[in-house]
Protein backbone atom coordinates (compact mmCIF):
# COMPACT_ATOMS: atom_id res chain seq x y z
CA UNK A 1 0.00 0.00 0.00
CA UNK A 2 2.38 2.28 1.08
CA UNK A 3 5.02 1.56 -2.18
CA UNK A 4 2.23 2.26 -4.13
CA UNK A 5 1.40 5.35 -2.47
CA UNK A 6 4.98 6.03 -2.79
CA UNK A 7 4.96 5.19 -6.55
CA UNK A 8 2.20 7.49 -7.42
CA UNK A 9 3.63 10.20 -5.65
CA UNK A 10 7.28 10.02 -7.04
CA UNK A 11 5.43 9.27 -10.53
CA UNK A 12 3.02 12.60 -10.37
CA UNK A 13 5.20 15.23 -8.33
CA UNK A 14 8.33 14.52 -9.55
CA UNK A 15 6.51 16.53 -12.43
CA UNK A 16 8.03 20.36 -11.83
CA UNK A 17 5.14 21.48 -13.56
CA UNK A 18 2.78 19.51 -11.36
CA UNK A 19 4.42 20.96 -8.20
CA UNK A 20 4.07 24.51 -9.88
CA UNK A 21 0.14 23.91 -10.65
CA UNK A 22 -0.10 22.62 -6.86
CA UNK A 23 1.60 25.49 -5.53
CA UNK A 24 -0.81 27.84 -7.50
CA UNK A 25 -3.55 26.19 -6.31
CA UNK A 26 -2.86 26.08 -2.82
CA UNK A 27 -2.08 30.06 -2.83
CA UNK A 28 -4.49 31.47 -4.66
CA UNK A 29 -7.11 29.07 -2.29
CA UNK A 30 -5.65 30.13 0.74
CA UNK A 31 -5.62 33.66 -0.27
CA UNK A 32 -9.38 33.97 -0.77
CA UNK A 33 -10.11 31.68 2.07
CA UNK A 34 -8.18 34.60 4.65
CA UNK A 35 -9.44 37.56 2.26
CA UNK A 36 -12.15 36.47 1.33
CA UNK A 37 -13.82 40.39 2.63
CA UNK A 38 -11.04 41.76 0.54
CA UNK A 39 -11.16 40.31 -2.29
CA UNK A 40 -15.04 40.57 -2.42
CA UNK A 41 -15.26 43.42 -5.04
CA UNK A 42 -12.50 42.24 -7.23
CA UNK A 43 -14.30 38.52 -7.15
CA UNK A 44 -17.64 40.29 -8.39
CA UNK A 45 -15.50 42.43 -11.11
CA UNK A 46 -14.24 39.70 -11.99
CA UNK A 47 -17.45 37.78 -12.48
CA UNK A 48 -19.04 40.66 -14.23
CA UNK A 49 -15.94 41.50 -16.54
CA UNK A 50 -16.37 37.71 -17.20
CA UNK A 51 -19.96 38.06 -18.77
CA UNK A 52 -19.32 41.70 -20.23
CA UNK A 53 -16.36 40.35 -22.54
CA UNK A 54 -18.45 38.64 -24.53
CA UNK A 55 -20.54 41.00 -25.69
CA UNK A 56 -17.06 43.31 -26.41
CA UNK A 57 -15.37 40.69 -28.21
CA UNK A 58 -18.94 40.38 -30.56
CA UNK A 59 -18.76 44.28 -30.82
CA UNK A 60 -15.03 43.78 -31.94
CA UNK A 61 -15.64 41.10 -34.82
CA UNK A 62 -18.26 43.52 -35.81
CA UNK A 63 -15.38 46.44 -36.63
CA UNK A 64 -15.20 48.45 -33.36
CA UNK A 65 -11.93 48.76 -31.89
CA UNK A 66 -11.40 47.53 -28.35
CA UNK A 67 -11.98 50.95 -26.40
CA UNK A 68 -15.39 51.57 -28.20
CA UNK A 69 -17.03 48.16 -27.84
CA UNK A 70 -15.88 48.30 -23.95
CA UNK A 71 -17.23 51.99 -23.65
CA UNK A 72 -20.49 50.52 -25.07
CA UNK A 73 -20.85 47.55 -23.43
CA UNK A 74 -20.10 49.33 -20.32
CA UNK A 75 -22.25 52.12 -20.88
CA UNK A 76 -25.35 49.49 -21.48
CA UNK A 77 -24.44 48.01 -18.42
CA UNK A 78 -24.32 50.53 -15.82
CA UNK A 79 -28.14 51.73 -17.81
CA UNK A 80 -29.46 48.39 -17.57
CA UNK A 81 -28.64 48.68 -13.39
CA UNK A 82 -29.90 51.73 -12.97
CA UNK A 83 -33.04 51.09 -14.53
CA UNK A 84 -33.33 48.00 -12.30
CA UNK A 85 -32.53 50.03 -9.23
CA UNK A 86 -35.31 52.42 -10.52
CA UNK A 87 -38.14 50.66 -11.57
CA UNK A 88 -37.53 46.75 -9.79
CA UNK A 89 -36.27 47.34 -6.58
CA UNK A 90 -38.52 49.67 -5.28
CA UNK A 91 -41.25 47.29 -6.50
CA UNK A 92 -39.25 43.97 -4.59
CA UNK A 93 -38.92 46.47 -1.45
CA UNK A 94 -43.00 46.98 -0.81
CA UNK A 95 -44.00 43.54 -1.94
CA UNK A 96 -41.32 42.07 0.76
CA UNK A 97 -42.74 44.55 3.38
CA UNK A 98 -46.26 43.64 2.43
CA UNK A 99 -45.47 39.58 2.24
CA UNK A 100 -43.57 39.91 5.92
CA UNK A 101 -46.89 42.30 7.39
CA UNK A 102 -48.81 38.98 5.90
CA UNK A 103 -47.15 36.39 7.10
CA UNK A 104 -49.06 36.12 10.49
CA UNK A 105 -52.61 36.37 9.04
CA UNK A 106 -50.72 33.57 5.94
CA UNK A 107 -49.64 30.80 8.66
CA UNK A 108 -53.23 31.33 10.68
CA UNK A 109 -54.57 30.34 7.73
CA UNK A 110 -52.74 27.73 6.23
CA UNK A 111 -53.06 26.00 9.79
CA UNK A 112 -56.83 26.02 9.12
CA UNK A 113 -56.30 24.46 5.95
CA UNK A 114 -53.68 21.72 6.98
CA UNK A 115 -56.07 20.89 9.79
CA UNK A 116 -58.73 19.56 6.53
CA UNK A 117 -56.43 17.28 4.81
CA UNK A 118 -57.18 14.63 7.70
CA UNK A 119 -60.59 14.99 6.80
CA UNK A 120 -59.89 15.14 2.93
CA UNK A 121 -57.33 12.52 2.78
CA UNK A 122 -58.35 9.76 6.07
CA UNK A 123 -55.87 6.65 6.23
CA UNK A 124 -53.29 8.79 4.35
CA UNK A 125 -52.56 11.71 6.66
CA UNK A 126 -53.28 11.96 10.38
CA UNK A 127 -53.67 15.18 12.80
CA UNK A 128 -50.82 13.58 14.86
CA UNK A 129 -48.37 14.57 11.10
CA UNK A 130 -50.11 17.96 10.66
CA UNK A 131 -49.20 19.05 14.51
CA UNK A 132 -45.89 17.23 13.91
CA UNK A 133 -45.06 19.17 10.47
CA UNK A 134 -46.29 22.42 11.99
CA UNK A 135 -43.97 22.34 15.55
CA UNK A 136 -40.92 21.70 13.00
CA UNK A 137 -41.96 24.98 10.52
CA UNK A 138 -42.46 26.90 13.85
CA UNK A 139 -38.97 26.18 15.27
CA UNK A 140 -36.76 26.72 12.08
CA UNK A 141 -39.19 30.02 11.69
CA UNK A 142 -37.48 30.83 15.26
CA UNK A 143 -34.44 29.77 14.25
CA UNK A 144 -34.72 31.95 11.06
CA UNK A 145 -35.92 34.63 13.00
CA UNK A 146 -33.06 34.73 15.41
CA UNK A 147 -30.48 34.32 13.14
CA UNK A 148 -31.77 37.35 11.23
CA UNK A 149 -31.73 39.79 14.15
CA UNK A 150 -28.47 38.47 15.01
CA UNK A 151 -27.21 39.79 11.66
CA UNK A 152 -29.28 43.10 11.45
CA UNK A 153 -25.99 45.16 12.62
CA UNK A 154 -23.84 43.51 10.38
CA UNK A 155 -25.82 44.04 7.46
CA UNK A 156 -26.30 47.87 8.64
CA UNK A 157 -22.46 48.11 8.27
CA UNK A 158 -22.39 46.25 5.31
CA UNK A 159 -25.08 48.63 3.41
CA UNK A 160 -21.84 51.14 4.01
CA UNK A 161 -19.64 48.99 2.42
CA UNK A 162 -22.30 48.16 -0.40
CA UNK A 163 -21.96 51.47 -1.46
CA UNK A 164 -18.48 51.45 -1.69
CA UNK A 165 -18.59 48.74 -3.87
CA UNK A 166 -21.32 50.72 -6.31
CA UNK A 167 -18.09 52.68 -7.08
CA UNK A 168 -14.69 50.27 -7.01
CA UNK A 169 -16.57 47.80 -8.95
CA UNK A 170 -18.10 49.71 -12.00
CA UNK A 171 -13.91 51.01 -12.12
CA UNK A 172 -12.82 47.73 -11.94
CA UNK A 173 -14.93 46.48 -14.41
CA UNK A 174 -14.47 48.97 -17.01
CA UNK A 175 -10.37 48.79 -16.66
CA UNK A 176 -10.48 45.36 -16.94
CA UNK A 177 -12.49 45.46 -19.55
CA UNK A 178 -10.17 47.91 -21.30
CA UNK A 179 -7.12 46.47 -20.17
CA UNK A 180 -7.62 43.02 -20.49
CA UNK A 181 -4.73 41.86 -22.82
CA UNK A 182 -1.97 44.21 -20.85
CA UNK A 183 -3.52 42.87 -17.29
CA UNK A 184 -2.98 38.75 -19.04
CA UNK A 185 0.35 39.43 -19.86
CA UNK A 186 1.39 40.89 -16.54
CA UNK A 187 -0.26 37.81 -15.34
CA UNK A 188 2.03 35.75 -17.62
CA UNK A 189 5.03 37.17 -16.64
CA UNK A 190 4.10 36.23 -13.01
CA UNK A 191 3.25 32.74 -13.32
CA UNK A 192 7.19 30.34 -13.49
CA UNK A 193 8.05 28.97 -16.93
CA UNK A 194 6.82 25.51 -15.97
CA UNK A 195 3.22 25.57 -16.26
CA UNK A 196 2.39 23.03 -18.96
CA UNK A 197 -0.12 21.69 -16.53
CA UNK A 198 -1.32 25.36 -15.60
CA UNK A 199 -1.78 26.26 -19.76
CA UNK A 200 -4.19 22.87 -20.32
CA UNK A 201 -6.12 23.82 -16.81
CA UNK A 202 -6.69 27.48 -17.51
CA UNK A 203 -7.57 27.00 -20.96
CA UNK A 204 -10.35 24.45 -20.08
CA UNK A 205 -11.49 26.58 -17.22
CA UNK A 206 -11.08 29.97 -19.42
CA UNK A 207 -14.20 28.26 -21.40
CA UNK A 208 -16.01 26.66 -18.05
CA UNK A 209 -15.94 29.73 -16.48
CA UNK A 210 -17.41 31.90 -19.03
CA UNK A 211 -19.88 29.83 -20.15
CA UNK A 212 -20.92 29.23 -16.64
CA UNK A 213 -21.15 33.00 -15.88
CA UNK A 214 -23.15 33.65 -19.01
CA UNK A 215 -25.32 30.50 -19.04
CA UNK A 216 -25.87 31.29 -15.26
CA UNK A 217 -27.30 35.21 -16.37
CA UNK A 218 -29.71 34.15 -19.08
CA UNK A 219 -31.22 31.76 -17.07
CA UNK A 220 -31.55 34.02 -14.41
CA UNK A 221 -33.37 36.34 -16.75
CA UNK A 222 -34.70 33.69 -18.40
CA UNK A 223 -36.53 31.68 -15.88
CA UNK A 224 -37.33 35.17 -14.01
CA UNK A 225 -39.69 36.55 -16.80
CA UNK A 226 -41.34 33.26 -17.41
CA UNK A 227 -42.07 32.65 -14.41
CA UNK A 228 -43.45 36.65 -13.61
CA UNK A 229 -45.77 36.22 -17.07
CA UNK A 230 -47.27 32.44 -15.83
CA UNK A 231 -47.65 33.90 -12.42
CA UNK A 232 -49.45 37.47 -13.50
CA UNK A 233 -51.72 35.67 -16.00
CA UNK A 234 -53.02 33.58 -12.68
CA UNK A 235 -53.11 36.94 -10.92
CA UNK A 236 -51.03 35.88 -8.10
CA UNK A 237 -50.07 38.18 -5.42
CA UNK A 238 -46.39 39.38 -5.04
CA UNK A 239 -45.55 37.99 -8.49
CA UNK A 240 -42.71 40.02 -9.48
CA UNK A 241 -41.21 39.16 -5.74
CA UNK A 242 -41.61 35.39 -6.53
CA UNK A 243 -40.39 35.22 -9.47
CA UNK A 244 -36.92 37.47 -8.72
CA UNK A 245 -36.92 34.72 -5.81
CA UNK A 246 -37.60 31.70 -8.64
CA UNK A 247 -34.54 32.97 -11.16
CA UNK A 248 -32.50 33.92 -8.12
CA UNK A 249 -32.59 29.95 -7.11
CA UNK A 250 -31.00 28.51 -10.17
CA UNK A 251 -28.19 30.11 -8.77
CA UNK A 252 -27.67 27.15 -6.65
CA UNK A 253 -29.01 23.82 -8.29
CA UNK A 254 -30.87 21.49 -7.16
CA UNK A 255 -31.24 22.83 -3.50
CA UNK A 256 -32.45 26.18 -5.15
CA UNK A 257 -35.52 25.29 -6.59
CA UNK A 258 -36.68 23.12 -3.31
CA UNK A 259 -36.53 26.18 -0.91
CA UNK A 260 -38.14 28.45 -3.17
CA UNK A 261 -40.78 26.33 -3.91
CA UNK A 262 -42.42 27.05 -0.03
CA UNK A 263 -42.77 30.29 -0.58
CA UNK A 264 -44.75 29.54 -3.98
CA UNK A 265 -46.76 27.22 -2.48
CA UNK A 266 -47.31 29.62 1.03
CA UNK A 267 -48.75 32.81 -1.20
CA UNK A 268 -50.76 30.33 -3.49
CA UNK A 269 -52.22 28.38 -1.22
CA UNK A 270 -53.22 31.95 1.09
CA UNK A 271 -54.30 33.47 -2.21
CA UNK A 272 -56.66 30.30 -3.42
CA UNK A 273 -56.79 27.58 -0.96
CA UNK A 274 -57.44 24.05 -2.11
CA UNK A 275 -58.87 25.32 -5.43
CA UNK A 276 -58.45 24.28 -8.69
CA UNK A 277 -56.69 27.74 -9.13
CA UNK A 278 -54.10 27.03 -6.69
CA UNK A 279 -53.42 23.55 -8.39
CA UNK A 280 -52.96 25.25 -11.97
CA UNK A 281 -50.18 27.74 -10.32
CA UNK A 282 -48.08 25.01 -8.65
CA UNK A 283 -48.45 22.93 -12.06
CA UNK A 284 -47.66 25.93 -14.08
CA UNK A 285 -44.34 26.55 -11.25
CA UNK A 286 -43.49 22.52 -11.77
CA UNK A 287 -43.43 22.61 -15.20
CA UNK A 288 -41.41 26.00 -15.60
CA UNK A 289 -38.76 23.85 -13.38
CA UNK A 290 -38.57 21.06 -15.26
CA UNK A 291 -38.59 23.11 -18.55
CA UNK A 292 -35.67 24.81 -16.98
CA UNK A 293 -33.68 21.55 -16.13
CA UNK A 294 -34.60 19.34 -18.84
CA UNK A 295 -34.53 22.05 -21.65
CA UNK A 296 -32.84 25.14 -20.80
CA UNK A 297 -30.04 24.09 -18.98
CA UNK A 298 -28.89 21.83 -21.87
CA UNK A 299 -28.81 24.42 -23.93
CA UNK A 300 -27.04 26.76 -22.08
CA UNK A 301 -24.48 24.74 -20.91
CA UNK A 302 -23.63 22.67 -23.71
CA UNK A 303 -20.07 23.53 -23.61
CA UNK A 304 -20.03 22.43 -20.17
CA UNK A 305 -18.49 19.68 -18.51
CA UNK A 306 -20.82 16.96 -18.02
CA UNK A 307 -20.96 16.31 -13.82
CA UNK A 308 -23.38 13.85 -11.98
CA UNK A 309 -25.98 15.84 -9.79
CA UNK A 310 -23.88 14.08 -6.65
CA UNK A 311 -21.00 15.77 -7.65
CA UNK A 312 -23.30 18.88 -8.14
CA UNK A 313 -24.95 19.26 -4.58
CA UNK A 314 -21.64 17.61 -3.07
CA UNK A 315 -19.67 21.06 -4.43
CA UNK A 316 -22.43 23.33 -3.43
CA UNK A 317 -22.34 22.12 0.61
CA UNK A 318 -18.40 21.88 0.58
CA UNK A 319 -17.72 25.23 -1.28
CA UNK A 320 -20.53 26.97 -0.09
CA UNK A 321 -19.39 25.93 3.64
CA UNK A 322 -16.12 27.44 3.17
CA UNK A 323 -16.91 30.35 0.76
CA UNK A 324 -20.52 31.35 1.32
CA UNK A 325 -22.69 32.69 -1.45
CA UNK A 326 -19.47 33.09 -3.54
CA UNK A 327 -19.15 29.54 -3.32
CA UNK A 328 -22.43 28.34 -4.22
CA UNK A 329 -22.54 30.53 -7.22
CA UNK A 330 -19.48 28.79 -8.65
CA UNK A 331 -19.89 25.53 -7.18
CA UNK A 332 -19.72 24.05 -10.90
CA UNK A 333 -17.15 25.74 -12.27
CA UNK A 334 -14.98 24.73 -8.83
CA UNK A 335 -16.22 21.31 -9.08
CA UNK A 336 -15.02 21.37 -13.05
CA UNK A 337 -11.77 22.81 -11.71
CA UNK A 338 -11.28 19.73 -9.95
CA UNK A 339 -12.09 17.80 -12.51
CA UNK A 340 -9.61 19.34 -15.18
CA UNK A 341 -7.01 18.99 -11.98
CA UNK A 342 -7.56 15.52 -11.81
CA UNK A 343 -7.44 15.25 -15.69
CA UNK A 344 -4.20 16.88 -16.08
CA UNK A 345 -2.19 14.96 -13.89
CA UNK A 346 -3.44 11.59 -14.51
CA UNK A 347 -2.76 12.23 -18.47
CA UNK A 348 0.36 11.49 -20.13
CA UNK A 349 3.44 13.55 -20.00
CA UNK A 350 3.46 15.99 -22.78
CA UNK A 351 6.73 17.87 -23.66
CA UNK A 352 6.89 21.36 -22.99
CA UNK A 353 6.28 23.62 -26.21
CA UNK A 354 7.10 27.17 -26.67
CA UNK A 355 3.85 28.12 -27.64
CA UNK A 356 2.62 26.81 -24.30
CA UNK A 357 4.89 28.84 -22.77
CA UNK A 358 4.39 32.59 -24.56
Amino acid sequence: MWEYLKNWYNRKFSDPDAITLFLLLAITFTLIVLFSNIMAPILVAVVLAYLLDWPAQRLQQAGLSRLVAVILVFLLFIAINVALLLFLVPVIWQQSVALFNELPQMFTQTRVLLDRLPEMFPGYISQANINEFIESITQRGLIWSELFLSQSLPRLVGIMALLIYLIIVPLLIFFMLKDKQLLTSHLGRILPSNRRLIAQVGDEMNLQIMNYIRGKALEIVIVGVVTYIGFALFDLRYAVLLAVLVGLSVLIPYIGAAVVTLPVFLVALFQFGWSSMFAYVMITYLIIQALDGNLLVPLLFSEAVSLNPVYIIAAVLVFGAIWGFWGVFFAIPLASLVKAVLTALSAPDEPITQDRIE
